[in-house]
Order: C-alpha cells, then structure tokens, then sequence
C-alpha cells in the first residue's frame, strides 16, 4: 500500500461525500462563485427556512436579495454563495426539498445577466475633487448627494465593476458603502 493513500472507512466515506468534501487529498475541486434564483411561495417564514438551512449546514451567503415576482404569491431569491460542485449540488437538493420552495436554479453555468447596486461616500478635497469626479465618470458613476466634506456615487452594474470602482476609491478614505446584493437572470437563447 502506498503511503500517501488515505484509507478510510465506509462510513467515512459517506460522511465526507454528504459534507461535499473531498474523499482523497488529490480529489479536492476549485470552489468557485455561484449564483443561485430560488422562487418561493410569498408567504410568512419562506424567506427564513432558506436562510436557516445555509446557516444549520454551515454554508456561507455572500448575498441575497429578495423581491416580489410578476405574481403576487411568488417571491424571487437571488443568493450568492461560494463552493464546489458537489458542495452546490448538496445545497440545490436541500433548496429543493423545502416546504415553500417552486424552483430552484444555479445560473453559474448558463448565459445570464447580473447586476448590484452600490451607495459609496468618500471625502474629497479640492484638490482630490476632480480626480474622484473622473474615475467615477469612467465607471459612468452619479453623484447622488454632496456636502463640503464628502461625495456619495450611485453606480451599478456587475460585482466586478462594483469591486473595482471600490478599490479605486481606497486611497480616497471612503467613509461608507452599501451594496445591494448580485440580482441576476437567465439570457433567452
């Protein structure tokens, strides 16, 4: 038997395979961004039942957005989170399985359209003013409010852009950002 094989158990194995862990130290797979649109019934508790099973089996949400649909009873979930396949794939079945649940998509594969929202305020001096109004004008950014201190941009657009447009504002002394969460939806081919 080689050394660097790992033997385990059966019930080790199950274990690891239910946890989306790799079973051998070679076998682990790139986790990488998922965005998954979950449509629930609009009703009381829905929204908390998604969010409890993340939390009960340990999986992180880097976003989620929540809105009504075009029918009233349905409400639509945008959830960002982060994993491998089989790790996702444990997450859609467990999504799937709940009471208030309709459908359950993993856009990460497909064609689709995603965007967020970010309010960022960051102080300014004369002689920073127009080199802050410039980058914000290459990020086709909106000045929504300004005071003798401080600029706050409206900017939209994917999370990549949302993310560049905040480290270019770093040296700047951003004083707040809020970020919307990623909304997205699948492309018609």
């Amino acid at each position: 038997m080689m050394a660097d094989t790992l033997v385990l158990t059966p019930q080790q194995i199950i274990r690891k395979k239910a946890a989306g862990e790799p079973i051998q130290p070679d076998d682990s797979e790139m986790t990488r961004k998922h965005t998954i649109v979950v449509l629930v019934e609009n009703s009381i508790g829905a929204f908390i039942r998604v969010i409890n099973m993340f939390s009960a089996r340990g999986f992180n949400i880097d976003s989620v957005t929540v809105g009504p649909t075009e029918d009233s009873s349905v409400s639509r979930m945008n959830i960002a989170t982060v994993g491998n396949s089989r790790i996702i794939a444990q997450v859609l079945r467990q999504l799937s399985r709940l009471v208030d649940t309709i459908e359950v998509t993993d856009l990460t594969t497909t064609d689709y359209v995603e965007r967020e929202l970010c309010l960022l305020k960051v102080c300014y001096t004369k002689d920073s003013r127009s080199e802050i109004l410039d980058v914000s004008d290459i990020f086709r950014g909106k000045v929504v409010d300004i005071t003798k201190k401080t600029m706050t941009f409206e900017l939209r657009g994917p999370s990549q852009k949302i993310d560049a447009f905040i480290d270019m504002m770093l040296p700047h002394n951003i004083v707040e950002v809020a970020r919307s969460g990623r909304v997205a939806m699948q492309r018609d081919i």
